[in-house]
């Protein structure tokens, strides 16, 4: 067995676990990318770690170094480990009305959370930073919204991952909220295996799954367009939170992933997908594990009520 030097180093690789007995097509496999396997327990971890080298790199980044990001939850919660472990100050924008096991492991990583209007979600998060980091220019704010290194992680990492693994992949599905995942991995497989086809999960205009943004919102991220989103993309699905929230228990009860509800949205995303092509290979992301929501009753508590609920508190 490997003995790690650091928590770093294992950030990334993380296993594809074979789902199929949820798809509604038996010529469609359906594969999940278990990424929270990562040592924060998300796919944030890739990006925070991405970001934070390649500052250390150009120079922007030296022990004692205060940084400075909004989250609704696990890229500052990936932040705060790698700064704990580094000797840098973390001061993370956070809605006020993210569940309670965000803020606690944040406080355990020893961030400092700035709240945020709750009503206002995570747009309102990266409005209140933008104010911060223009009063404080000495702050590092890393913006992963508009940070090339987001992308750059999957396009190293993740998506060569996926592609070793998973060769005969046909589809592939993720949710859209930064859109990091989608177009450091898209842009990958695009570039070798052109066949692929790339879909975002998004949820309707006007309707709330945290982590995934509608582009009819308004709010476009940087990176997204930086990366040439619209015509990388080959479709989207919509994806609503009563939706999200049945797939994200079927997953955990019919294949033992214990995910998050943006997990459940990329999983009827892709269920989608499979419903309407003759065969296929159908790879998606599991961002994160449902420890984070337990205090939220969305495993256990009447669905109808819980998908009323994700207008109130912010899930991922």
């Amino acid at each position: 067995m490997t003995v790690y030097k650091s928590i770093t180093e294992l950030v990334g690789n993380t296993p594809v676990l074979d789902v199929s007995q949820l798809s509604p097509n038996p010529n469609v496999k359906i594969l999940a990318k278990l990424e929270g396997q990562n040592p924060a327990g998300s796919v944030k971890d890739r990006i925070a770690l991405s970001m934070i080298e390649a500052a250390e790199q150009d120079g922007k980044l030296v022990p004692g170094t205060t940084l400075l990001e909004p989250s609704s939850g696990n890229t500052g919660i990936a932040l705060a480990m790698i700064c704990q472990t580094r000797g840098y100050n973390l001061k993370i924008v956070l809605p006020e009305n993210v569940t309670i096991e965000r803020r606690q492991l944040l406080e355990a990583f020893g961030a400092e959370i700035i709240s945020s209007p709750g009503e206002e979600g995570s747009n309102g998060a990266v409005r209140r930073a933008q104010e911060i980091s223009k009063k404080n220019p000495d702050w590092l704010f890393l913006y992963q919204y508009a940070n090339d290194d987001n992308p750059r992680a999957h396009l190293h990492g993740t998506g060569p991952e996926i592609l070793k693994d998973v060769p005969e992949i046909t589809h592939f599905v993720a949710g859209l909220g930064t859109s990091g995942t989608l177009m450091g991995v898209g842009t990958y497989l695009k570039e070798h295996k052109p066949d692929v086809k790339l879909y975002a999960v998004e949820p309707p205009s006007g309707e709330r799954v945290e982590g995934l943004r509608s582009l009819d919102d308004g709010y476009v991220p940087p990176v997204f367009e930086n990366w040439d989103g619209m015509d990388l993309l080959d479709g989207k699905r919509i994806v609503r939170p009563l939706e999200s929230l049945e797939w994200t228990r079927r997953l955990v009860n019919e294949a033992g992933v214990f995910a998050g509800i943006s997990s459940g949205a990329a999983l009827a995303g892709a269920a989608k997908i499979a419903a309407r092509i003759d065969s296929g290979v159908i790879v998606f992301i599991v961002c994160d594990g449902g420890w984070k929501y337990l205090s939220t009753g969305a495993y256990t508590e009447p669905i109808d009520e819980i998908a009323e609920s994700l207008n109130q508190v912010i899930y991922f």
